[in-house]
């Protein structure tokens, strides 16, 4: 019992300790960051039966020592640049912290449930990543844990202050694309807010208050669906489709800031945003906005970004790194928006806002 007690005493030592050194250095103690590959940082490295991998080369050419880390680009992705912005460090993979130890430490510094192939519905590329519901899931065995090690409410100031980002829904619509099932793209989009809002509520009932949510770009106008559309141009189904998405998760998120006690939301509208840069791509400092860099065939997206693909020399011209990534370049410029920008691209707060609430 008096070991308990002393146990319980150090960890709560930690926590002060973590609390203050983050107090110095930034308004926000951590991120934790759900999502798809996206933001997915290296949860995919450890789920064995999945192909959904980015292990490999070219991914990781321009990060730092040059090795593929398990994100879907070049370099550093949406995630690492927001919590550059933010004055954090990117949450390390939920799966990569070891089960058998103590991980309070870990969990205090933020957590990333990210993982390549996500959707908001569970059908959505099932066995083959961490579903959100599993994701949410792996954060509600997080809270526990805090909650064990620090009392209820040192936790709960702890996940009160930190950002919760989401980046979530590109590849139900994808899905969709390539079988409707049925449903009309309304239908589909209801489905997910649906689902989405139920899936919200159990984060924000473990305690989360600042929601970072980023909807779904122009998926349409990614070399996949381009080079499928035969004439280069955009899928505009899957654009109008995204557009849904966006309002409707918009439209859920203000609905949830009136319903809930301390609920507070950022909304960066990426379709518009990436928009931009395809339509006006030199004052962006970008020469090509339809091929992959890393890939082969028509766009560089018959095939893959695979250790044999087709790698192109200046990586920074590019918009999108392989059939469906942003460069690292790109990611940045996004990550820029996210944090400080304004509406109609961000609203009704930056991230930037939302980490000094």
């Amino acid at each position: 019992m008096a070991s308990n007690s002393l146990t319980k005493y150090a960890h709560l030592v930690l926590f002060l300790l973590h609390v203050l050194s983050s107090a110095n250095s930034a308004s926000v103690p951590a991120i934790y960051a759900f999502g798809d590959s996206l933001a997915d940082v290296g949860n995919n490295d450890y789920l064995k039966l999945s192909v959904l991998k980015a292990d490999f080369p070219h991914n990781g050419v321009d990060y730092p020592g040059g090795k593929a880390t398990g994100r879907f680009s070049n370099g550093k992705n949406s995630a690492d640049f927001l919590a550059d912005k933010v004055g954090v460090p990117t949450s390390p993979p939920y799966l990569s912290i070891p089960s058998n130890s103590n991980r309070t430490q870990a969990f205090l510094s933020g957590v990333s449930f990210a993982s390549g192939g996500a959707g908001v519905l569970d059908s959505t590329n099932s066995g083959q990543c961490l579903t959100f519901n599993k994701q949410i899931d792996y954060f509600t065995t997080v809270y526990t844990e805090l909650v064990q090690e620090l009392g209820s409410a040192q936790a709960q100031d702890h996940l009160s202050k930190s950002i919760f980002s989401f980046i979530i829904g590109s590849n139900d619509i994808l899905s969709y694309i390539r079988s409707s099932d049925g449903m009309t793209p309304q239908q589909l989009v209801d489905s997910m807010i649906t689902t989405l809002r139920g899936q919200l509520k159990t984060i924000y009932n473990l305690g989360a208050r600042k929601f970072a949510f980023v909807g779904t770009g122009p998926i349409g106008c990614c070399p996949s669906l381009r080079r499928k559309n035969g004439s280069d141009s955009c899928n505009s189904l899957a654009n109008s489709i995204s557009l849904l998405y966006a309002q409707g998760s918009a439209s859920l998120l203000k609905d949830m800031q009136s319903e809930l006690s301390g609920f507070n939301y950022s909304f960066f509208n990426s379709t518009i945003t990436l928009l931009q840069y395809l339509q006006d791509p030199s004052n962006y400092g970008f020469t090509e906005v339809k091929a992959a860099c890393c890939g082969l065939g028509n766009l560089n997206a018959k095939v893959a970004c695979l250790p044999v693909s087709k790698l192109c020399q200046k990586r920074s011209d590019f918009v999108f790194w392989d059939l469906f990534h942003p460069t690292e370049k790109t990611a940045g410029l996004l990550a820029d928006t996210i944090f400080d920008g304004s509406s109609p691209f961000v609203y009704p707060i930056n991230v930037k806002q939302l980490s000094n609430l």
